[in-house]
């Protein structure tokens, strides 16, 4: 017991002595810097790729899209300026660049007509670069992840609910324009609604969340991500279900119906009566002559 006391003592002394809250304040900054490094570089790294791939977009950004667009993304009037050569970039997000530019929309040639899909000018990493500069220009939707608009994981029968649930919505919001099997179809001045069956999934939600050309936008806000991917799954289906009606003619309805009955119907029909009539004419005068 005595020489407990006796070291007990001792460490008393020390732990009073005017060195030990030094060591005590070094072993802390020993252990905040341990620790520091370890999280740290990282967390710099990351940063750093970051800021690469902005500074790497902004140099394909200014070759191929600042003519319309602006070197800062302000976008670029006409030298009337009463028409619009490339609207501002600032806030439309990763997400419209990630669709305008992978689906070959962009870089357009006339910005005075509709960007048709085409093969695109980019690959996916500097089409990446290209969404990470315009992303540091102001906040706006971000490329969505694949989990967003996957089936993936759900069951059969909650595989059956959400195509059934995506086409409630697709014939609600979408027929208007791309018809009731996403055939796509014309629009006003000289603009159409693409096809979207065999469209990439990711194109399909990013269009949906951002509003390219004449589309409304349907933020999260007014139809939320869980309807958007089964929009996706039902247009899926679409690409699965077999023409029990013969020929498709283009899915595109009436009008294309109606066309092919006249064109092939009527005209099949007609042909037919100028024959018989020829033929008729023709026995007729034969009789006359003999």
């Amino acid at each position: 017991m005595r020489l407990l006391n006796r070291s007990a003592g001792r460490l008393s002394r020390h732990r009073r002595g005017p060195l030990a809250g030094l060591a005590v304040l070094l072993l802390g900054l020993l252990m905040t810097g341990g620790l520091y490094a370890v999280v740290a570089p990282a967390q710099a790294e990351s940063t750093a790729t970051e800021t690469e791939l902005v500074a790497e977009g902004r140099e394909l950004f200014l070759v191929g899209c600042s003519f319309c667009h602006g070197q800062n993304g302000e976008g670029v009037r006409s030298l009337d300026g009463e028409s619009q050569l490339g609207p501002s970039l600032v806030g439309v997000g990763a997400a419209a660049v990630d669709f305008q530019v992978g689906t070959g929309r962009m870089p357009l040639a006339n910005p005075a007509v509709q960007g048709p899909d085409k093969p695109r000018a980019y690959n996916q990493e500097e089409i990446d670069a290209l969404a990470a500069y315009v992303a540091s220009l102001g906040p706006g939707p971000a490329v969505p992840d694949p989990s967003e608009y996957s089936l993936d994981g759900l069951s059969d029968a909650e595989r059956e609910e959400a195509i059934v649930n995506g086409g409630q919505v697709f014939l609600t919001n979408c027929t208007a324009c791309h018809n009731f099997t996403g055939a796509g179809g014309a629009m006003p001045r000289g603009k159409w609604a693409p096809q979207l069956v065999g469209v990439e999934p990711k194109y399909v939600y990013e269009a949906l969340l951002t509003g390219p050309s004449q589309m409304p936008v349907f933020s999260n806000g007014n139809l939320p991500p869980e309807d958007k991917r089964d929009v996706i799954a039902y247009l899926q289906s679409l690409e699965e279900d077999p023409s029990y009606g013969g020929f498709t003619l283009g899915s595109l309805g009436p009008v294309s119906e109606g066309l092919f009955a006249w064109i092939v119907g009527m005209g099949g029909l007609v042909a037919f009566a100028v024959w018989i009539a020829a033929h008729t004419a023709r026995t007729k005068k034969d009789k006359v002559e003999a």
